[in-house]
């Protein structure tokens, strides 16, 4: 006979854990979640005015200069300074409560804006510098190179600006590296804040893009042939599409629904595995609903003799003790159900292959 039930929780949780490298929920983990939220904020507003002012600069010194490599940075600016734009508004409309029509809350708000983003450095980027290489190419070279060390001189102050926002950026993701106990190259891969990473993104190609500029205006200023600076400008357009192809992916996966890490889920499944009331974890679902938000579902085999009050007082300490070790799992649901042997068989089979995926992640995490 079947005592299937389904009991669910949506906490909004208590204390970070060194195993909830994502959690930012409840009364603490809320008050976590604002500070962080308002140290990224403070980063996109410092990218934003850098990007404002340089993409002014560039665009008056390649008019004046004539020069497609920094009418190229120039659009690269203009787009950069909107994403950040819909990056402030995702910071904002992530934070919304839960309503009727949208009960996990509106944390995908950040992947949606995000995309976005992606697609205006793909279009307002991207393709604008191709088209001004190609552009370039068509019209051959000037002979008046007059402006160009204006040209330079903007690109100069440029890198400076998009420098210091780089490193802003970069100072963020170490002090989010060390809240989750891993190095920065992991935390670059696998942190939960695509805002965050969309900013440090827009900087570093940012700054490798004036780099590509200024060594293309200045070789076209040397040696006279356009090619130089048109080849800067596919360079910037190239970086551009590749940028915004990866953050497009990332954006993509994660609105379609993405589980969590499998070092975190292999944390979950063994400590349901662990209870002596839990019999078998036959299936264990996880879904990220935004920055340090959770879905869990599990279905579980509870060990025979428990009456329905047992069964009730089971699953809420089982929460409750999930809730102080993982607060970003702040929807939690647990169904009760008699697992078969073909159930059985197949939990194991889960199991070995979640602990080899988080093995594995866990030596890449290890060598980066």
């Amino acid at each position: 006979m079947s005592r299937s039930t389904t009991h669910s929780s949506d906490r909004h949780g208590t204390p970070r854990t060194p195993h909830a490298p994502d959690s930012d929920h409840g009364p603490e983990g809320s008050g976590a979640r604002q500070s962080r939220d308002s140290r990224t904020a403070v980063t996109v507003f410092v990218a934003l005015g850098a990007n404002v002012v340089i993409a002014l600069a560039k665009a008056v010194g390649g008019i004046f200069a004539g020069s497609p490599a920094l009418l190229s940075e120039a659009a690269h600016s203009v787009a950069d300074s909107l994403n950040e734009v819909f990056l402030l508004a995702s910071l904002k409309r992530s934070r919304r409560a839960p309503d009727d029509q949208h009960p996990f809350g509106y944390g995908k708000e950040r992947y949606f804006w995000a995309l976005l983003a992606a697609v205006g450095i793909f279009v307002m980027g991207g393709c604008f510098s191709f088209f001004q290489g190609a552009e370039a190419l068509s019209a051959g070279s000037s002979e008046d190179h007059s402006g160009y060390l204006v040209g330079l001189a903007v690109l100069g102050v440029a890198l400076i600006a998009e420098g210091s926002s780089l490193v802003r950026a970069l100072i963020q993701v170490r002090g989010h590296a060390r809240e989750a106990g891993r190095g920065m190259a992991t935390e670059l891969r696998k942190g939960d804040d695509p805002t965050l990473r969309t900013v440090l993104a827009e900087d570093s190609t940012a700054c490798l893009g004036v780099v590509f500029a200024l060594l293309g205006m200045w070789l076209h200023m040397v040696t006279g042939q356009v090619v130089y600076e048109a080849t800067a400008s596919f360079l910037i357009g190239a970086l551009l599409v590749y940028v915004a192809y990866r953050l497009a992916r990332e954006s993509r996966g994660r609105l379609i629904g993405e589980a969590i890490d499998p070092v975190q889920r292999r944390e979950l499944r063994r400590f349901l595995e662990t209870q002596p009331e839990i019999d078998t974890v036959t299936t264990l679902l996880t879904m990220r609903l935004g920055n340090g938000s959770t879905l869990v579902a599990a279905r579980v085999d509870l060990v025979p003799g428990l009456d329905s009050e047992e069964v009730e007082e089971v699953l809420v300490r089982v929460k409750t003790a999930m809730a102080e070790l993982w607060p970003h799992a702040d929807q939690v649901f647990l169904d009760v159900t008699d697992a078969s042997a073909k159930d059985r068989a197949k939990a194991r089979a889960d199991r070995q292959a979640l602990e080899e995926t988080a093995a594995a992640v866990e030596r890449e995490d290890g060598g980066a």
